[in-house]
């Protein structure tokens, strides 16, 4: 019996209460229950009595009272207490907690799945970063965790096109170009350009591929073969990175686009239409301060250049007009300032703030070694990338620690630590707990241990409870990374499995010792040593982490 298996049955319950009319009250869709810190207060908990006593004019304990004869009935229920002013624990058979192990071991890769975004159609822009040099830890960070928010939404029933917005419009291009064309020259780069070992790749490249020579060319001319060559190279090794990395999109949307195609001055237009619009001093403007915003934003400037924000508002337009209810962009720090003015575009349209589009700001990442940070590519020169973490600790390090801390937070990434063949690695840890499953299951059936005959009732030893508790939070974990956009729960709940896997390993038997037969037990133990390779590996997946089968 999971949580929310339990959850329904207090909900159904009360629900019974109040068809016989003992109460009066609304009947919670879902119930909240949790497992207590101390074992003596029942395997599970629930504060609904607290809730709704007051609300069906009662107290607490009263509330609770009357419940209790209810829950008593629940089959798998064995007991069922009251604690303090109106908790209730209750105590689950081992015949119904250990059930949970077959239903994971069936229900396979689907288990941890949910349908609470089904029929959903989410657009998740995220990494984005400027053609300009290679994707530095700060995007980094954004691939691996907007990849598992992509996995994780996709597992409640979402159906997620992952996007990125390809920068190729503005003055950072043209600064790029100038430092392509200048390394060519054998000049030093302008002053706002671009340096490192890549800039000098990239302009050998131009060379070598350009039909004429353009060194050759007007200086205009050269910079334009530069600017239009050098783009593409740079992003195709953009593209291959994060393909190394493990992220694939399914939109690369291109910014000039919104300019070549008419896209910015339609979605001026509608704005206009709808009131938004005003001119003053010959330039076109936003009123965003009606829409939750500090000051009205220059659309179009005097000169009839469009500002950074009229392809905001165009590129917002295009990923609804393409059907999507959610827009997700997950952005640098250094976009703090940028979130009211997007909810205002937003607003502009009729949409609602933090429902259509949602905004997602993630902190800094600083890579650490012996103690001390790591502050150099070789090969960017100024910044340290996405290959120079892959390089240092492999693709599965990478991503478990860029993911398994808040984004809210600035993080600190430990090359030594994360090097580590040891328990004080994190990814280590839970990828060897999963091997280890699947290292035993191969020594039962070596010896005989078979998954023939299922009592979930041996399941009786206090570290086989824990983890069969710890694993039937898996969905509801799952459920609530979705909700909060949060994956590093996926990645500290993987590390709890893990840790009660390895008090498991170490106290039940799942094979025979020495001359001894194989009993039912065995054969029982192993689904739960199934269950547990299930959930450690599904979790994995969510954040586009292996799991290994030997380590």
């Amino acid at each position: 019996m999971n949580p929310e298996q339990l959850s329904a049955a207090i909900a159904a319950s009360i629900g019974r209460l109040v068809s016989a009319g003992v109460v009066v009250v609304d009947v919670p869709e879902s119930v909240v229950v949790e497992r207590p810190k101390n074992r003596d207060h029942g395997d599970w908990a629930t504060n609904v009595a607290m809730q709704l006593g007051s609300k069906a004019g009662l107290s607490p304990r009263d509330f609770a009272n009357l419940l209790v004869g209810e829950l008593a009935k629940v089959d798998g229920v064995e007991k069922v207490e009251i604690a303090g002013p109106g908790f209730i624990n209750l105590f689950v058979s081992d015949s119904a907690t250990g059930a949970l192990a077959k239903e994971i071991v069936l229900a396979g890769a689907g288990y941890g799945r949910g349908d609470s975004l089904s029929g959903v159609k989410l657009n998740l822009e995220f990494v984005s970063a400027n053609p300009t040099g290679p994707i530095h830890l700060g995007g980094t960070r954004w691939a691996a965790v907007g990849d598992s928010l992509a996995r994780i939404f996709q597992s409640q029933g979402a159906e997620v096109t992952r996007e990125y917005y390809f920068n190729d419009h503005g003055a950072q291009i043209d600064r790029f170009a100038r430092s392509l064309l200048a390394r060519a020259k054998a000049e030093p780069a302008p002053d706002d350009g671009y340096s490192g070992q890549y800039i000098e790749e990239i302009a050998n490249q131009v060379l070598a591929s350009s039909s004429i020579d353009p060194l050759s060319l007007p200086e205009s001319e050269a910079q334009e073969v530069f600017r239009a060559a050098g783009v593409e190279l740079m992003f195709e090794q953009i593209r291959q990175s994060l393909h190394d990395f493990g992220v694939d999109f399914d939109v690369y949307f291109h910014e000039n686009s919104l300019y070549e195609s008419g896209e910015v001055e339609k979605s001026i237009a509608r704005l206009r239409e709808l009131g938004h619009i005003y001119e003053s001093e010959g330039a076109v403007w936003l009123r965003s301060t009606e829409l939750g915003d500090d000051k009205d934003r220059v659309i179009l400037k005097s000169d009839g250049d469009a500002a950074y924000i009229a392809g905001d508002i165009a590129y917002y337009q295009n990923k609804r007009s393409r059907g999507f209810d959610r827009c997700i962009y997950m952005l640098g720090a250094d976009h703090h300032g940028y979130v009211p003015r997007m909810m205002a575009l937003c607003a502009a349209f009729g949409d609602t703030p933090g429902l259509n589009m949602e905004i997602l700001i993630g902190q800094m990442v600083n890579l650490v070694r012996d103690g001390e940070p790591v502050r150099m590519s070789k090969r960017a020169g100024t910044v340290v990338t996405m290959e120079d973490l892959v390089d240092s600790v492999g693709v599965d390090a990478a991503r478990y620690a860029l993911a398994r801390s808040s984004i809210n937070q600035s993080l600190d990434v430990d090359l030594e630590q994360l090097s580590k063949k040891t328990n004080d690695n994190p990814v280590f840890y839970v990828q060897y707990a999963h091997a280890r499953t699947k290292q035993v299951a191969k020594n039962a059936l070596a010896l005989g241990v078979d998954d023939t005959e299922f009592l979930p009732e041996l399941l009786s030893h206090a570290s086989e409870s824990e983890l069969l508790a710890s694993l039937s939070e898996f969905p509801r974990v799952v459920a609530q990374a979705a909700e909060f956009r949060e994956p590093h729960r996926v990645a500290r709940y993987l590390e709890l499995v893990a840790g009660n896997y390895h008090r498991w390993y170490d106290n039940c038997r799942v094979t025979p010792l020495g001359e001894q037969s194989v009993e039912s037990v065995h054969r029982t133990r192993l689904w739960l040593n199934n269950a547990a390779g299930v959930v450690l590996a599904n979790g994995l997946h969510l954040l586009g982490v292996s799991a290994p089968e030997r380590m």
